[in-house]
């Protein structure tokens, strides 16, 4: 008989998902979503083996919940379900920030585990029609288990991470996830829209070269989303915010100084570090 793994949410992350996941084991992939029109999308392209928009329909009988939802609605979820999951099943989650969540996931009955996750893709889009099964091909998948969390439940998400097509699985803290966040990608996404609030941006249109364009890739986001993502993870945020306008400010002094030898030894120091990252070139990764 077939196990049941819902995916509550069929966005970007939630469809592809549902995509990557078709095949894997013996689970059904159950996609669950409230609007009409992602359910049908998701239907009519095979996102999931079936969906529906009840989810008091599937929880109760589910193996394993995904919430691919926004922060906030993943919360809001598991307060709502709390008492409705299956006993023994699984639950987790692939929101941006982790302590917030965890301490949400608090709410659930001890037969319930609950494990934070964050499969680290994404792109600049939204919505089920943008959904592809290789959105995950390559993407590191990070692990934040409990102390209660179920050997066997950590070594199915290490299965099922690897059928997605990501490269490992690093199991971390909530408070180092969320400052690794901070800096890898939410700095970023602010540093992004911060550049397109310039008075000259709609008198330099057509004259961007591509540093312009991959530093503000990101900057027509998800307002809601990243209202919430941003005011979850508030201080590991402000703390990587005030070291970029340390470093900010430090290269405007040095410029303003005029002294050349300093300024290309700044720009030396910086571009050494960036060497050493030994990064790969642009790619769907956030």
């Amino acid at each position: 008989m077939k196990k049941t793994l819902v995916i509550v949410g069929l966005g970007l992350i939630g469809g592809s998902m549902a995509l990557a996941l078709k095949g894997f084991e013996d689970y059904e992939i159950v996609g669950v979503d409230v609007s009409q029109p992602t359910l049908r999308y998701a239907s009519e392209h095979g996102v999931g083996d079936r969906v529906t928009e009840y989810a008091a329909d599937v929880i109760p009988q589910a193996d394993v919940v995904a919430l691919a939802l926004h922060p906030q609605g993943i919360l809001d979820f598991l307060h709502t379900y709390k008492d409705q999951f299956k006993p023994g099943a699984l639950v987790w989650d692939v929101c941006g920030v982790k302590s917030a969540i965890l301490e949400g996931a608090n709410c659930l009955p001890d037969t319930v585990d609950f494990i934070g996750c964050h499969p680290m893709a994404g792109t600049e889009f939204s919505g089920v029609e943008h959904a592809f099964a290789e959105l995950f091909q390559g993407s590191h998948f990070l692990l934040i288990p409990r102390e209660t969390s179920q050997p066997e439940h950590l070594a199915l998400l290490e299965r099922l991470a690897a059928y997605m097509g990501c490269k490992d699985v690093h199991r971390t803290t909530a408070q180092a996830h969320d400052a690794l966040i901070a800096y890898t990608s939410q700095v970023m996404h602010i540093i992004a829209v911060a550049v397109c609030d310039d008075p000259t941006l709609f008198d330099c249109k057509g004259y961007e070269g591509s540093s312009f364009r991959g530093c503000t890739r990101v900057a027509a986001l998800d307002v809601g989303l990243w209202t919430q993502l941003f005011s979850l993870n508030q201080p590991a945020l402000l703390e990587v915010l005030d070291r970029l306008i340390g470093n900010l400010q430090s290269y405007r002094e040095v410029l303003a100084t005029g002294d050349r030898k300093a300024l290309a030894e700044k720009l030396a120091f910086s571009a050494a570090r960036k060497r050493q990252m030994d990064l790969p070139g642009p790619d769907l990764l956030e």
